[in-house]
């Protein structure tokens, strides 16, 4: 078993535990997250579903990423990362939303060098957090590592004690890696 399929059952064992439901909103891994979830036996009773909204018209009419947003930042963003996390919340009425958008490569998108990633999660309560990543290597490396790191970003948070206020500020958090899994 990857160490990526054991954070995947992790994730949803904490998430069923509590009751709770998951989708994903995915960009430059275009399913790769909702792939690794439902390889793992019983998803079925957490995860409700992905939207892999590839193009940016998608993100804004699927997921309600702000118009303004995106033509001003452009796809590659935090902010446009988080509100893709709540709006797959809402979309298929789930109490966790996380989400994937970036550049694998091989070409610069929006301004924004390859191995540029943004992940984030949206929970209930308010609970929001997004995290930058600097990564390297292959496109391949660079979306397989990007699936690692949301799943580890929502394993951390499922796995911290319950505070009194909301965790995260939607702040972004900049993390280097190089793509190796």
């Amino acid at each position: 078993m990857s160490s990526v399929t054991a954070v995947a059952g992790a994730v949803l064992a904490a998430l069923g535990a509590r009751g709770e439901t998951l989708a994903v909103a995915e960009s430059l891994t275009g399913g790769l997250v909702a792939g690794e979830l439902t390889g793992v036996p019983g998803a079925s009773k957490v995860f409700r579903g992905s939207v892999t909204a590839y193009a940016t018209v998608l993100k804004r009419d699927l997921l309600g990423v702000a118009p303004g947003l995106l033509r001003e930042r452009g796809a590659v963003d935090a902010e446009v990362a988080q509100q893709m996390a709540a709006g797959v919340r809402r979309v298929l009425g789930a109490d966790w939303g996380i989400s994937t958008t970036g550049v694998a490569g091989p070409e610069p998108q929006d301004g924004q060098p390859v191995g540029t990633v943004f992940v984030a999660f949206a929970g209930p309560g308010g609970v929001q957090k997004v995290a930058a990543l600097r990564l390297n290597g292959s496109r391949s490396d660079i979306r397989r590592e990007s699936v690692r790191e949301v799943l580890e970003l929502l394993a951390g948070e499922l796995a911290a004690p319950p505070a009194d206020e909301p965790t995260g500020t939607g702040r972004a958090q900049d993390t280097e890696h190089n793509g190796e899994t």
